[in-house]
C-alpha cells in the first residue's frame, strides 16, 4: 500500500495549506487530522499574526491556544510531539526542536532508541491513546512492543518435560530409588540406571506458531510503512503462516484467554495480552484509521532523565554512600538522601487555646540533578538543571528561548539550600549550570545567567552549556558517563 511519509519539526509553525500539501489531504481529511491530533495534545494552534508567523519555535511566552470558533485559515499549527505517528497511510516522523536539518534520518533513529530505552523501564504497553479503553487503539505501540520483546526474550514457548534413563538432565532421585536397580557395595547403593529429566520446547505449540506468524506480520507492516529501518529492526521471516490461518478471531481470542488463565509469568502475561489486542483489532498499520503513535509530548522529561543518568546524579543517594571530601559530619543521618537535606516549609498557627502548633509541608525545592566530582584535586559540588530549550543568544539578535525568571531564582536557591551541607563537608568549588541540547558536535559555552540581588549573597551565577545531543544520547544508550571536565565549569 502507498503511504505518505513526512518529517515534522517539533514546535515549528505550519499553515493549513502547508499541511494539505505535505500530507496530500483533501479538506475533509485535514479537518479530521487536526481534530484527532489536537484531542491527544499532539497538535496545538496559535493565531496566524505577523509576530507568530515569523517565529520558528513555540516559546512558552508565545503559546496562545485559540478558540475552536476561529477559522482554520487564521491559525498556525504546532506539533508538540517527538516520535512517530501514523494516521491511516500517513506517517509522521517528528524530531526534536533543536534539530534544524529538514530530513534528519540518522538523528531521529537515535532519538527513537533513546525513547525506547526511556519507556522500556515502565514495563507496560500503551495500547490506547487517551483514557484506557476509551481512546483510539494504539496499534503502532503494540507492534513495537512485540518486536522489542522478541529481540529481548525470543519466541513464546511452552516446554515439555521428558524423563530419560541416563540422560543429561537433572537426576530424579525419588524415581531412581523406587524404580531403579541398585548394586550394594560396602553398604552403599550404586545405581546402574539413573532417571533424568529435561525440558524441550514444543516448536509445534499453537502459541509458538501464532507468535511467529504475528511477528512476521508486524515486521512486514513496519517495512510497508518505511519504519523498519528507522527503528533499526531486521526483517523477520519466522513463519509462512499468517495470523488468519489460526482460526476465526473469536476462536483465537478464546485460546489466548485460556492460555492466560494458566500462565503466571509476568512477561508471558504481558505478551499474551498484547497478542490478544493485536488480533482483536483486525487492522494493519496503514489501514488503521485512528491515530497511532510512539513517542512523547514531554520530551523535556526525557532530556532530564538522560542528563541525570550520564552525569551520575546523586540526588537520591543516601548520605552514607556519598564520597565526600571529609567523613559525614555530626547531625546528618547516613540513611537520608541528598534530596532530604533541603528543608521543607514550616507552617505555624495558634489553636483556640493560644498554643502555637506547626505543620510541615511535603513539597519543597527539588533540583534536577546534583553531581559530586573530584577534578584536578578539587572537590566540586555541581547543581545542574537540564533545560530543554533552544536558546537564542547572539550579539545582534534579541534574546529568546531562555529559561524564565523562576528557573533562574530556583537555581540560586538550590545552592542556598545546600550551602550549610557544602560548608560542613568542605567542598572546594560550587557550580550552578544549565544544560541544553544542541545539534552541534561540540559543547558550546553560552556564558552565564545571573541576577544581581542573589549574586550579592555570594551565590554562584549560572553557567550555560549547550551539549551535543548525539554524544549525550550515545552515553545514555551505552550506559557510560559524560566527562564533566569537558564542560569547563
Amino acid at each position: 500500500m502507498d503511504f505518505v511519509s513526512v518529517y515534522i519539526r517539533e514546535q515549528k509553525r505550519y499553515t493549513k495549506k502547508e499541511l494539505l500539501t505535505m500530507f496530500r489531504f483533501n479538506d475533509e481529511e485535514i479537518e479530521k487530522f487536526i481534530r484527532e491530533l489536537k484531542s491527544y495534545g499532539i497538535l496545538k494552534a496559535v493565531k496566524n499574526d505577523p509576530k507568530q508567523k515569523n517565529l520558528t519555535e513555540l516559546f512558552e511566552e508565545d503559546i496562545e491556544i485559540t478558540d475552536d470558533t476561529v477559522s482554520n485559515e487564521e491559525l498556525l499549527y504546532v506539533f508538540t510531539f517527538v516520535g512517530v505517528i501514523t494516521f491511516g497511510n500517513r506517517v509522521l516522523k517528528c524530531y526534536p526542536k533543536y534539530i534544524t536539518t529538514e530530513a534528519p534520518y540518522e538523528e531521529i533513529k537515535q532519538v527513537l532508541k533513546v525513547l525506547n530505552k526511556y519507556s522500556a523501564s515502565e514495563q507496560m504497553v500503551k495500547m490506547f491513546n487517551g483514557a484506557e479503553n476509551k481512546g483510539s487503539f494504539n496499534l503502532l505501540s503494540v507492534i513495537l512492543y512485540l518486536m522489542r520483546d522478541y529481540y529481548d526474550n525470543g519466541i513464546y514457548s511452552n516446554s515439555e518435560d521428558i524423563v530419560e534413563i541416563n540422560g543429561e538432565g537433572n537426576i530424579i532421585w525419588n524415581q531412581t530409588i523406587s524404580d531403579g536397580f541398585a548394586i550394594i557395595n560396602e553398604n552403599k547403593p550404586y545405581y546402574v540406571e539413573l532417571f533424568t529429566q529435561h525440558s524441550i520446547d514444543d516448536d509445534y505449540d499453537y502459541f509458538t506458531r501464532l507468535h511467529k506468524a504475528i511477528l512476521t506480520a508486524c515486521s512486514s507492516q513496519l517495512d510497508d510503512a518505511g519504519l523498519l529501518g528507522l527503528f533499526e529492526y531486521d526483517a523477520l521471516e519466522l513463519s509462512e503462516e499468517t495470523p488468519e490461518d489460526f482460526g476465526e478471531t473469536d476462536y483465537v481470542l478464546y485460546r489466548i484467554q485460556s492460555e492466560l488463565n494458566v500462565q503466571f509469568n509476568t512477561r508471558r502475561q504481558l505478551l499474551l495480552k498484547s497478542i490478544y489486542a493485536y488480533i482483536s483489532q483486525k487492522k494493519t498499520l496503514l489501514d488503521h484509521s485512528c491515530v497511532s503513535l510512539f513517542g512523547t509530548t514531554s520530551f523535556n522529561l526525557v532530556w532530564e532523565k538522560v542528563c541525570a543518568t550520564i552525569f551520575d546524579n546523586k540526588l537520591t543517594t543516601a548520605l552514607g554512600r556519598l564520597k565526600l571530601p571529609v567523613p559525614l559530619q555530626e547531625g546528618y543521618k547516613k540513611s537520608i538522601k541528598l534530596i532530604d537535606v533541603i528543608e521543607k516549609p514550616q507552617w505555624s498557627a495558634k489553636n483556640d487555646a493560644g498554643t502555637i502548633y506547626t505543620k510541615e509541608a511535603q513539597d519543597t525545592l527539588i533540583p534536577d540533578l546534583i553531581g559530586l566530582y573530584n577534578i584536578e584535586g578539587k572537590n566540586m559540588f555541581v547543581i545542574f538543571d537540564a533545560k530543554y530549550y533552544c536558546l537564542q543568544m547572539e550579539e545582534n539578535k534579541a534574546l529568546r528561548g531562555q529559561p524564565g525568571i523562576e528557573s533562574i531564582t530556583k537555581q540560586y536557591l538550590y545552592q542556598l539550600a545546600y550551602q550549610q551541607f557544602i560548608n560542613d563537608h568542605r567542598f572546594d568549588v560550587v557550580k550552578n549550570c544549565f544544560l541544553m541540547p544542541t545539534e552541534q558536535d561540540t559543547i558550546v559555552d553560552k556564558g552565564i545567567a545571573s541576577l544581581a540581588i542573589l549574586s550579592n549573597l555570594s551565590l554562584e551565577p549560572i553557567l550555560v552549556r549547550l551539549l551535543p545531543a548525539k554524544q549525550v544520547y550515545k552515553h545514555y544508550l551505552e550506559q557510560t558517563l559524560f566527562k564533566v571536565e569537558d564542560l569547563s565549569l
